[in-house]
């Protein structure tokens, strides 16, 4: 008898309990090695979080490689790096490059064309977010650019 009653009692809060499925990642893997499509060197891209129903922006994990460029490209939605290693590049169209580096956030808005990489001689890992509209690639860094920036920026 006291095991019905526990069974009526316990029966509606089992049958209203939360689907335990939940969607994980994990930020500790390094991702898949991207093809080398828009960029020189070695790139590992690790997808966090997709864009899908309410959510509108996506959340990549990106190390790239030390001495490893990033072409010249442009989002339509606004984009942020926050830099959680290493050191690398960033630059705008018709702005000077820049260093960054672990604790830097970065942020660049829709529609402005932009690179950023790693620098010469570190790796660089940030979390790039983003929307899920599709890169829009305007331009190949010539590793003559990329070298320039980097002798530019290797005394910091």
């Amino acid at each position: 008898m006291k095991k019905l009653a526990f069974l009526l009692l316990a029966l509606p809060v089992w049958v209203s309990a939360q689907s335990t499925a939940y969607t994980v990642t994990s930020y500790n893997e390094e991702g898949t090695k991207a093809p080398n499509t828009h960029y020189l060197g070695e790139a590992f891209l690790n997808s966090l979080v997709r864009a899908e129903g309410d959510l509108e922006y996506n959340i990549t994990k990106a190390t790239f490689k030390a001495n490893s460029t990033l072409d010249w490209h442009k989002h339509a939605t606004p984009q942020v790096l926050v830099v959680v290693d290493g050191a690398g590049y960033y630059q705008e169209r018709g702005k000077d490059p820049i260093l960054m580096k672990a604790g830097d956030v970065i942020q660049c808005a829709k529609d402005t064309e932009h690179w950023h990489a790693s620098s010469k001689y570190h790796d660089v890992t940030y979390l790039a977010i983003y929307g899920e509209q599709p890169t829009v690639w305007t331009e190949v860094l010539t590793r003559e650019a990329y070298d320039e920036v980097a002798e530019q920026l290797f005394k910091n």
